[in-house]
């Protein structure tokens, strides 16, 4: 994937065109890139990816700017172990992506893995409606780099033969996991 950000607006043709010289990364190709850059666990070229007063909320956390995302990053991958995540576009809008994502991680203190679910929908006029408390949304600034996140997610504990990525090494392999309609 090219390193050039995908920028706003984030329509159906810009998401379907590979000719357009400006879209040459479409939609989908942005929330692949986010997946792999969140799957290096490196929160100094993470936090490059959201603009210097980025907002984010994470859960029960709310943050604000690259200091704040970069030492609550340092803390989630400290406790995460193995951390390997997937994300796919659920749907998209002018300069806002709102994605579906699942990620699992070892616990050690705890001495179990989990799976964290999450899941936005938009309604027929395209304004967000988050189904069962699970939005992630992504609104992004115009030269690519994301402005505000909004993430919630359900953790379950999981039993070692319940991992999908177990054995799994990168993107690739991720993305080639089957996951069943129960989990979408």
């Amino acid at each position: 994937m090219s390193e050039q950000p995908l920028v706003p607006p984030f329509t159906r043709e810009t998401a379907e065109s590979n000719s357009n010289v400006a879209f040459k990364k479409t939609t989908l190709e942005k929330v692949k890139k986010a997946q792999a850059l969140w799957n290096t666990k490196n929160p100094e070229k993470v936090v490059l990816a959201y603009t210097e007063d980025s907002i984010w909320r994470n859960r029960d956390l709310f943050l604000r700017g690259h200091d704040q995302i970069k030492e609550f990053l340092v803390k989630k991958w400290q406790k995460e172990k193995q951390y390997k995540l997937r994300k796919e576009l659920f749907a998209f809008t002018d300069n806002k992506i709102a994605v579906q994502f699942w990620y699992e991680y070892y616990d050690e203190n705890k001495k179990a893995w989990f799976r964290c679910y999450g899941l936005e929908a938009w309604n027929s006029e395209t304004k967000l409606l988050a189904l069962s408390g699970l939005p992630e949304d992504w609104t992004f600034e115009s030269d690519g780099r994301m402005r505000k996140r909004q993430m919630s997610g359900n953790e379950i504990e999981i039993n070692d033969d319940q991992r999908w990525y177990k054995g799994k090494s990168s993107d690739e392999e991720y993305d080639q996991v089957e996951i069943t309609e129960e989990h979408w």
